[in-house]
């Protein structure tokens, strides 16, 4: 994108509009030579704030625009590493503001386009999810009417979305600074039985994370967290019933994944982690059974769905580390 195209944003910020042929002359710039410069990328960010009035083409070009800079032209190609996370959300963040919709989408794009990101890009788009559902507002309800205590269907898949892309195609385990922000969003929750996608995707990342701290191998994220499309109606049964029997439907088809491992798999899956540490520059925090036996339950309330998983957990008797066997049979016990 030329110097030219520089010119272009500054006019166009001036009227304080972005216009459809605007878009298109931005489009043409950047095909023209296909290179985005920092300060370039900076008059982006500039232009998005800058023109309330938008024209419907302008978000995937703002997006795509800054996918490429950040992704694929920044070192090492395809990769984002620490300081590019915490640039990002220096940026969308400047002012002590929150960030707007359509930088919330962009990092959501980066997260699926890149091949490893650090985990603190991913904690942070949970975090507007779980702002979403503790406060009612944020960038993912823009224009919303603001409704505290509820997940939506679009905000459970958008979950799903975020953690698919930080897994990326290897089986790594949800981790720690993932699974606190979703039991942020379990515990914002005031009916648990009205979503019941939100349950599914709920027990199933925290079984990961428990199998994962038993010393289990966990299949990819796209096997582990994938939506149940079999999700039971509500009938006659009380929410409890509901909640149980679904966890259990849902389980089942995943659970013949979590194998023990062999010292060797044990090894390949540190390796693994290391590699992604070294690409990226942040370390990955797993879920540790200490942290998880305090965690459930926490401050002696067992949600629905944690007592559902306990439950399961419970039938099922897997060989779990043993601090976590102790917790699940105590707090099978007090449910």
């Amino acid at each position: 994108m030329g110097g030219w195209a520089s010119l272009l944003i500054e006019e166009i910020i001036r009227s304080g509009s972005i216009r459809g042929v605007d878009v298109l002359r931005l489009r043409g710039a950047v095909h023209a030579d296909g290179i985005i410069s920092a300060d370039q990328a900076e008059l982006l960010f500039q232009l998005n704030e800058a023109c309330p009035t938008q024209h419907p083409a302008w978000a995937d070009l703002f997006i795509d625009m800054l996918t490429d800079y950040l992704v694929d032209q920044a070192e090492p190609e395809g990769y984002l590493t620490s300081d590019d996370a915490k640039r990002l959300i220096a940026r969308v963040t400047s002012g002590g503001r929150s960030p707007g919709k359509l930088e919330f989408d962009l990092i959501v794009n980066v997260l699926d386009h890149s091949r490893w990101s650090p985990v603190s890009l991913c904690r942070f788009a949970l975090e507007q999810v779980r702002q979403a559902v503790t406060d009612g507002e944020g960038a993912v309800r823009t224009g919303q009417e603001p409704i505290r205590g509820t997940i939506r269907e679009p905000e459970v898949e958008l979950v799903r979305r975020i953690l698919y892309a930080f897994g990326g195609d290897g089986s790594v385990a949800v981790t720690r600074a993932e699974a606190e922000i979703l039991f942020d969003i379990n515990d914002a929750i005031a009916d648990p039985a009205e979503n019941a996608a939100w349950a599914d995707l709920f027990v199933k990342a925290i079984t990961n994370v428990v199998m994962a701290a038993s010393g289990r191998a966990v299949p990819t994220r796209e096997e582990a967290l994938r939506r149940d499309n079999r999700l039971i109606e509500r009938g006659e049964l009380s929410p409890s019933a509901v909640l149980s029997a679904m966890v259990r439907s849902s389980l089942d088809a995943v659970w013949g994944a979590y194998q023990e491992q062999s010292p060797e798999e044990r090894a390949l899956a540190r390796l693994e982690h290391q590699r992604i540490e070294i690409i990226t520059g942040e370390a990955i925090s797993e879920a540790e059974a200490g942290w998880l036996c305090e965690r459930i339950g926490r401050g002696g309330r067992v949600t629905a769905n944690e007592a559902a998983l306990i439950a399961y957990l419970k039938m099922e008797s897997p060989e779990m580390h043993p601090d976590l066997q102790a917790a699940v049979d105590r707090l099978a016990e007090a449910a």
